[in-house]
């Protein structure tokens, strides 16, 4: 499976996205407002894990790498995590930070939450972002999620409680 934008292309999840997927899970710029430094074996669990055939109605995440077309150079992944419900999904994406700024953030969730509406029976879409990381809540307003609301010091990181922020995408509107 693959889609295409103007400047990217996303795909699946492979084995050989290993490196890509340690180096975000360990770059002090990528996880200072989204989590704790994980541990190896975390991150290798966790990576095991997205490896696995995704269904809609499985709890199991769906993980797309996504590449830059002009360099072929691996930016970042976007997906979905595991879900409690089979109609409503939650969203995530993680780039390397010397992709930030270019809008690849935006053009590839658009580009996934477009194909996944259009393929599967998803009534919404959630994401949650922790208070302080205004480039995430930006991308999701760019991309027609709505914020909801503010869960208070729902999250630690780095050992401070955090406010997260819970954002909706309606996909039954067809506005």
């Amino acid at each position: 499976m693959q889609l295409n934008t103007p400047r990217l292309t996303l795909k699946l999840l492979t084995a050989d996205d290993w490196p890509l997927f340690f180096a975000l899970h360990n770059d002090a710029q990528v996880i200072e407002k989204c989590f704790d430094k994980p541990s190896e074996v975390q991150i290798r669990a966790k990576f095991n894990e997205r490896l696995k055939p995704w269904q809609p109605n499985s709890s199991r995440p769906l993980c797309m790498v996504i590449h830059e077309k002009c360099s072929n150079k691996p930016v970042g992944v976007t997906g979905f995590t595991a879900s409690q419900t089979a109609h409503t999904q939650e969203v995530g994406y993680l780039l390397l930070p010397a992709f930030y700024g270019r809008g690849y953030a935006t053009e590839a969730l658009d580009a996934f939450l477009t194909w996944a509406r259009g393929e599967f029976n998803i009534q919404s879409i959630k994401a949650v972002v922790s208070a302080g990381n205004i480039g995430s809540e930006k991308v999701l307003v760019k991309c027609g999620f709505k914020f909801v609301k503010v869960e208070p010091l729902a999250y630690e990181i780095a050992g401070v409680l955090i406010d997260d922020h819970h954002y909706l995408l309606d996909c039954t509107s067809k506005t």
